[in-house]
């Protein structure tokens, strides 16, 4: 038997020898890479992290103990030593086990873990919790511990943390774990050396020895000398004032493939009694040649050989994302104002060629969306265009920022929201099904959804020549290939609507408003209608604010049965404007879209069966209605 197939739960981890733990690193890597390349999923980031998961097992005890991580994309290795090793082959599917932390699939998960920034804030209301708890009952304290990623530090969530735990006054041990660095080129031999001494757990014994003597001798003037003398060699050669000025005892930085050095450091933490930080250097992609070459083309990957590092499947068309970045280059030739602007998501939102011919109008602000969209409205105060890319589920963040900051000043601000919609394996973290609804309120905006790539890039110059805050939103998916190649800007009038042609000419019996990538969805579904003696008629309706509210009224007025069609959570969402404008006529609405909860990870032909969203099922639904 395999060691990795020996372990059933963190306890058979501890059991290991010393010896043992670099092979149970091979078999995990071995795992993870057998997994993710038939599934897809968060690879670089897993691999780095191996030998500190297995660290972590060993010193600490979940889940009585507690370990938040910022970001459940590092945590493959944290499932397979935590009971999920049976159910691994299911990650990111249909009905298996999530790529992120969740604590309804686990007690080892101590929070969800879908969006960065957030493991400090929990963690330290964990500890909070563990010390009331504590001083009310009888039972001996817990750890905490925060599992933190560099990208995540810049976030303002952490930030906030961090000076919240100033204030606090408890014990709790952060992990700041630097996948971004090589120890060789930025840290250097002297620092190595004394990053060791601190973390070494004799040399934390006889220090904290020392400074109970000089407490009880009342030589307390010792202790403040030490420190501040370890205070300035740590300065000098670590440059870690940063979180010695939030109260974090700093220790480090230290090899994260090291499990010698790691077990050191976790064990000095746990016997500290204050707020540690402990700096971990790993490296992405770690033992897996081509995500150590390029780890940020390796961080999501879909499925692949495994020889090889090809994909799987070959791509078709080209997608959204990059439809908007081939035009925002062209934007940008034409006009000096646009500003490109991305929270960290450079790659996916298609913006790395922008980046590479502009890089003087192109800002990544990081994790922190909240002051990318702020930023934006200072830009636009001052004459330019800023184009904010951002996908749907982090744009949630910035919503106050939007309403306060860009739509109260109506600022002509263009938000190109990527992942508008269910985005299959990433799951509930990551589906975006709530923009219409959080921003469909707000004065001044207008939303559109494109169906096409024709329609997306007259939107974005519609947009941009528009006096005022912009919305565009478009799915991860493809273009549908069915987009009239001849769009213009000036067809794209606010509130603009497209009548598909009917087939045979005359009026329909059902009319069906469908939004974007729903549109070629309601052309099947209205052909399923015409051969069940039902005539029905399609209208790409472009714009979710403000209706074309003339033509949705004539649409009401002709038939019994309108039906709407979106990619968004219903509660709110395009089908619920429909319904409110709608409001006084006898026409009956039926919406079809995402229902009121969490929506689960699966491919979105899969979940569209699940929740009666086929062209088939819709078809079957609105035709039983009208006979």
């Amino acid at each position: 038997m395999s060691l990795l197939a020996s372990i059933q739960s963190p306890d058979g981890v501890k059991r290991l020898e010393s010896k043992d733990l670099p092979a149970l690193a091979e078999e995990i890597r071995t795992a993870i890479l057998e997994t993710v390349s038939r599934n897809g999923g968060h690879l670089a980031s897993s691999l780095g992290v191996v030998e500190l998961t297995i660290e972590l097992l060993r010193v600490f005890s979940p889940p009585a103990d507690k370990v938040v991580w910022d970001v459940g994309h590092q945590t493959y290795a944290w499932k397979l030593l935590t009971g999920r090793r049976d159910r691994f082959g299911t990650l990111r599917k249909l009905d298996g086990i999530s790529g992120f932390c969740r604590p309804q699939e686990s007690p080892y998960d101590a929070t969800i873990s879908g969006h960065a920034g957030v493991a400090l804030s929990a963690a330290l209301g964990m500890a909070v919790a563990r010390d009331l708890h504590t001083r009310q009952t009888a039972e001996p304290p817990r750890h905490v511990i925060a599992v933190v990623g560099d990208g995540c530090m810049t976030n303002g969530i952490s930030l906030e943390a961090l000076n919240g735990l100033s204030d606090a006054k408890t014990k709790l041990i952060v992990i700041l774990n630097d996948n971004e660095m090589s120890i060789s080129q930025n840290v250097g031999a002297l620092s190595r050396r004394l990053g060791r001494m601190l973390v070494d757990v004799h040399y934390n014994r006889i220090k904290r020895a020392a400074e109970n003597a000089g407490h009880r001798l009342h030589m307390t003037f010792l202790r403040g000398l030490y420190h501040r003398v370890e205070q300035i060699i740590k300065s000098l050669f670590l440059k870690n004032t940063f979180f010695e000025a939030f109260g974090l005892r700093y220790v480090g930085p230290i090899d994260g493939h090291d499990f010698k050095a790691l077990h050191n450091a976790l064990l000095s933490a746990s016997e500290y009694d204050r707020p540690v930080l402990i700096h971990v250097a790993t490296q992405k992609g770690m033992g897996y040649p081509p995500a150590e070459r390029a780890p940020s083309q390796w961080h999501g990957v879909g499925p692949f050989n495994l020889e090889t590092g090809e994909p799987r499947k070959k791509l078709g068309s080209k997608g959204f994302s990059q439809t908007f970045g081939e035009e925002m280059l062209k934007l940008a030739e034409e006009d000096r104002r646009i500003v490109a602007v991305t929270a960290a998501m450079e790659e996916g939102t298609g913006l790395v060629p922008f980046a590479n011919r502009f890089p003087d109008r192109f800002f990544d602000v990081g994790i922190c969306e909240e002051h990318a969209a702020v930023f934006c409205s200072g830009l636009a105060a001052d004459g330019f265009r800023p184009v904010f890319a951002v996908y749907s589920t982090f744009l949630q963040r910035a919503v106050d920022c939007v309403m306060h900051d860009i739509c109260l000043a109506n600022l002509p601000v263009l938000f190109c929201v990527d992942r508008a919609g269910v985005v299959g394996a990433d799951g509930p973290t990551h589906h975006g099904v709530f923009d219409i609804p959080m921003l469909r309120c707000l004065p001044n905006l207008t939303i559109l959804q494109p169906c096409g790539a024709s329609e997306l890039c007259a939107m974005m110059r519609w947009a941009l020549a528009h006096n005022g805050p912009v919305v565009i939103r478009y799915p991860r998916q493809a273009p549908a290939e069915t987009d009239a190649a001849d769009v213009k800007p000036e067809d794209i009038a606010a509130g603009a609507t497209v009548v598909l042609p009917l087939p045979d000419g005359e009026g329909p019996k059902v009319w069906i408003w469908a939004l974007g990538d729903h549109v070629s969805v309601a052309k099947e579904t209205a052909e399923r209608l015409r051969t069940s003696g039902i005539r029905a008629g399609v209208v790409n309706a472009r714009f979710v604010k403000p209706l074309s509210r003339p033509l949705l009224e004539r649409c009401a007025d002709e038939v019994d049965i309108l039906a709407t069609m979106e990619n968004g959570v219903l509660s709110g969402g395009f089908g619920s404007a429909v319904r409110e404008a709608l409001s006084g006529k006898k026409c009956r609405v039926l919406s079809f879209g995402w229902p009121d909860e969490f929506i689960p990870q699966g491919t979105a032909a899969e979940l569209a069966g699940r929740y009666g969203l086929t062209a088939s099922q819709i078809a079957e639904t609105v035709a039983k209605i009208t006979k």
